[in-house]
């Protein structure tokens, strides 16, 4: 980092304050509280029910037996001493503590019989599972603490591609079983499986279905690692949660929910290794912890699509603070199934380091729902392989492109708004500091609901590309520094009203500073910055007029 760079990360990093607008009052000044469980003192050791740390034994009867007696008698510490402990599926009880020991490993059996197939919930819509390893639902005050590691066994239940391991390690995985795709390019762990995967809808519990229904997909329904569904006062508190079959954390319609110096860890390469997801959940603490994910990293959901909206739960109060995210596919991450709405939630003094995007909000026509009231400040990044901040609503979609639209090839894509319109607003990020990029801000809504109340401010993005708005209203950048390679444009706009600009600094003799494109294009004002050190500063293509931008 040059010292330049330096010096402008000092200049432009300070804290302010930010208000909600509207519902309860929160402010950084005003956090959300959250609850946790209190538990009684009385330890009762797996040990004492028969249980054997030789790494062979199944203690899943053992450990149930001990959760079910602590519970019974008031609750308190169930206790996973030192050792190696295979087990099956265990469900959790209200009032119980289960420790994992620091010398512990908790490691949940690969023998899929152990996991009989449950209705349960999967990307926002109800699904036959198998059983996940760890599991609560309905209970009150629970917690998993300890400084133990928590294993899946996630490696015997994920398919993966052969272009994502090593020769020998292909070749390790095609000889442990199961069976390889017609064009030799996948590996599943067995034929039910592969049928699974190919077929349409897989575990989608409809009506009239019961889990019966999937037994011959049974291996291809992968559980998440620890799933808690309306579940009050919750505590996770230090172990290592790692080698999940699919996600590794979700939280389902929970509510004071304390998430405390975890480490999760999942292969990079794991399919749908998400780190944690909360789901239409309410009081949420995540802090102090560790992701290392195949997918998203810290993720907030609330449902998808019409099943989402019927349900109405949005995830609201949270705060996720002081967290670490590496490898994943974003840091900090809202939806895309994200149907019952996010709001009120704060995330700030963390780092993502080599993640795909850093803070990544998407959704697509279809899921409805609004995200509101976020409020990000002072996150670091390092080697962001695409967007440091990225605000999509056309994931997994492809819009036609303005010059198709604007030459007629392509009829504009403008869908009256319904229910099924989702919305991004009222969002805050400031203070931010991103030192390797693909690209530093990239915003697109939709046309028929722009993005809007977008405020972006003190920044310093080391990217090989500036910033990108598209169908997007009411978007202000203040204090923000693009140290780019590609400056051409430093800041492209499309079909976008109601910007602000104010002390945007960039690459001395940058070849364009704005491209503004698109007759929906209009007020666009430019303020202390110096638009003198570009090449040129302003072209206006597909209907834009020049008259759009104020630039001073």
């Amino acid at each position: 980092m040059t010292g330049i760079l330096r010096c402008a990360i000092i200049n432009l990093l300070f804290a302010g304050t930010v208000m909600a607008q509207g519902g309860p009052d929160y402010s950084w000044d005003h956090l959300p509280s959250i609850a946790r469980p209190v538990f009684p003192k009385d330890t009762f050791s797996i040990i004492s029910y028969g249980a054997v740390p030789d790494g062979i034994t199944l203690n899943t009867k053992a450990i149930d037996e001990a959760i079910a007696d602590c519970s019974r008698k008031g609750g308190g510490v169930v206790l996973v001493p030192q050792g190696l402990w295979s087990t099956g599926p265990i469900v959790l009880r209200s009032h119980v503590n289960l420790h994992i020991d620091r010398a512990a490993i908790l490691q949940f059996t690969s023998d899929f019989d152990q996991y009989p197939i449950v209705a349960g919930n999967w990307e926002g819509h109800p699904a036959a599972r198998c059983q996940s390893p760890l599991s609560g639902t309905d209970l009150e005050d629970i917690a998993i603490t300890g400084g133990g590691i928590i294993d899946g066994n996630g490696d015997a239940w994920r398919w993966i591609a052969k272009d994502r391991l090593t020769e020998g390690e292909w070749r390790a995985r095609v000889a442990s079983g199961g069976v390889v795709t017609e064009d030799g390019k996948t590996w599943f762990p067995s034929a039910s499986s592969l049928k699974g995967y190919k077929t349409k809808d897989a575990g989608v519990l409809k009506p009239g279905m019961s889990t019966d229904d999937f037994k011959d997909i049974r291996d291809f329904l992968r559980p998440n690692l620890l799933v808690l569904t309306h579940c009050t006062r919750v505590l996770l508190d230090g172990p290592t949660f790692q080698n999940s079959p699919a996600w590794c954390l979700h939280t389902l319609l929970c509510e004071d929910l304390s998430v405390h110096d975890v480490h999760v860890r999942n292969p990079w390469n794991a399919a749908n290794g998400d780190g944690i997801d909360v789901e239409s959940c309410k009081n949420v603490l995540v802090e102090n912890s560790t992701f290392d994910a195949g997918d998203d990293g810290i993720c907030v959901k609330s449902g998808r699509d019409e099943e989402g909206r019927k349900r109405g739960r949005p995830t609201e109060n949270m705060i996720v603070r002081n967290d670490i995210v590496y490898r994943a596919h974003g840091g900090f991450v809202i939806g895309s199934e994200m149907s019952g709405g996010a709001r009120n939630i704060f995330v700030y003094d963390c780092s993502f380091i080599g993640t795909d995007i850093g803070l990544r909000f998407k959704t697509v026509r279809g899921r409805g729902g609004v995200v509101e009231k976020i409020y990000v400040r002072n996150i670091s990044m390092r080697n962001i392989v695409h967007q440091a901040i990225f605000l999509d609503m056309y994931y997994f979609a492809k819009p036609p492109s303005i010059a198709d639209v604007y030459s007629g090839v392509v009829k504009a894509d403008v869908p009256p708004v319904t229910e099924g319109t989702p919305g991004f607003r009222d969002i805050h990020i400031s203070n931010i500091v991103c030192d390797g990029a693909e690209e530093g801000i990239f915003v697109r809504g939709l046309p028929e609901m722009n993005i809007s109340d977008i405020y972006l401010d003190n920044m310093v993005l080391k990217a090989a590309k500036g910033a990108e708005l598209a169908e997007a209203q009411r978007v202000h950048l203040a204090n923000i520094r693009l140290v780019t390679s590609d400056t051409d444009p430093v800041i492209y706009v499309e079909n976008s009203s109601q910007l602000t600009f104010d002390h945007i600094g960039y690459n001395k003799g940058a070849a364009l500073l704005f491209s503004i494109n698109g007759d929906k294009s209009s007020d666009i004002k430019v303020t202390a910055t110096d638009g003198s050190q570009a090449v040129r500063k302003a072209v206006f293509q597909f209907g834009a007029a020049e008259q759009t931008l104020q630039l001073n």
